[in-house]
């Protein structure tokens, strides 16, 4: 039951992760600034998780904040500023079809990442480790085919993507690969966060404090960064328009309450479970882009997006395999031990 809660609160986040990439995307064709996007998003996500936080907080013994918890939501908040950046420069450069797709390279990173730090074993005797290790790079190689390989268009209803005041600079091939390049480079970036947010919790277990902490921060990285973007500081007011509802969609649903949905999953079951639900976004971006962008579907992404899901499906079963492999281990152990014990006797 616990953990039939932790997956519907999971999907629910990215369900709602994927409707303000839409929405955003929807944004950017109106001209919304990405950098100012992101400033406000942060701010508005810090400002309504406050009230939350204290009265959830208040009642709790919590331990000091030192200052390698500090340095390490510095370091999370920086990560955090540059992969919402990246994310929505790729969304604008692709569409958010491929921004879903790409984030089916998180379990794969977040898998490697783990090994390196030690979250994560290989046993090369037993099935499981095949598998996952084998699935993360199988992942890593759809990737690379939805980045370099468009294909012809299985649905075409592409429309050019106005950057700098209207002006193209770049081809559309070009713009695809670079928009892929930068949300490769945000799904690292959040795999990271993953594997920071769980050391953290280790030693401060608060999850609705860490996500305001980070919220706080990447907000405070991104004004110089808007401010640089926007000459006219007028263009940093904002109207009851699409750039509103989309910042507002951001600011309370993913970033606040869905921010402290995945830290405190990532809590309870691991950086690489949590990761490994990605994939699933697809379904919904396919659905809503095609719907309600126009979005264009083409065969590169078809076929890099079929290769990614049966990667992601080999790392699933060895994960599961893995946990049947420790509780197997476990009986046999215990059983042991109860006929020793009987022996004794």
């Amino acid at each position: 039951m616990k953990e039939l809660g932790v997956v519907t609160a999971i999907l629910t986040s990215q369900l709602m992760d994927v409707i303000v990439n839409t929405l955003s995307k929807a944004a950017m064709k109106k001209g919304m600034n990405n950098f100012v996007f992101v400033m406000y998003s942060n701010a508005f996500a810090a400002s309504s998780l406050f009230l939350f936080t204290f009265i959830f907080c208040r009642k709790r013994t919590l331990p000091p904040l030192s200052y390698n918890i500090l340095a390490q939501l510095c370091v999370i908040g920086l990560f955090s500023c540059s992969n919402q950046l990246l994310k929505y420069f790729g969304i604008a450069y692709t569409s958010p079809t491929l921004a879903s797709a790409m984030s089916d390279l998180i379990p794969a990173f977040t898998f490697i990442l783990a090994i390196i730090f030690r979250m994560e074993k290989l046993d090369w005797k037993a099935y499981s480790s095949w598998a996952k290790s084998i699935g993360t790079f199988v992942s890593i190689a759809g990737a690379l085919i939805m980045s370099l390989f468009k294909g012809q268009a299985v649905i075409n209803n592409y429309q050019p993507f106005k950057s700098f005041h209207g002006k193209r600079f770049v081809s559309v091939q070009y713009e695809w690969v670079l928009g892929a390049v930068f949300l490769v480079a945000s799904s690292f970036l959040l795999s990271v966060n993953f594997i920071l947010v769980k050391r953290i919790l280790r030693e401060y277990p608060s999850e609705p404090v860490v996500v305001l902490i980070r919220l706080t921060l990447t907000s405070i990285l991104s004004v110089p960064a808007a401010l640089i973007s926007e000459k006219d500081l007028k263009a940093l007011r904002l109207g009851f328009n699409m750039e509103l509802i989309a910042i507002g969609c951001s600011a309370i649903f993913v970033l606040s309450f869905g921010g402290v949905i995945y830290t405190w999953a990532i809590g309870k079951t691991g950086p690489v479970y949590v990761a490994m639900f990605n994939p699933l976004e697809i379904i919904f971006a396919v659905i809503l882009g095609t719907i309600f962008l126009g979005d264009s579907l083409y065969v590169g992404s078809v076929i890099g997006a079929g290769i990614v899901v049966i990667g992601f499906y080999a790392v699933l079963w060895g994960k599961t395999q893995e946990k049947v492999d420790e509780e197997s281990t476990v009986c046999s152990s215990e059983l042991h031990n109860n006929e020793a014990t009987l022996l004794l006797k």
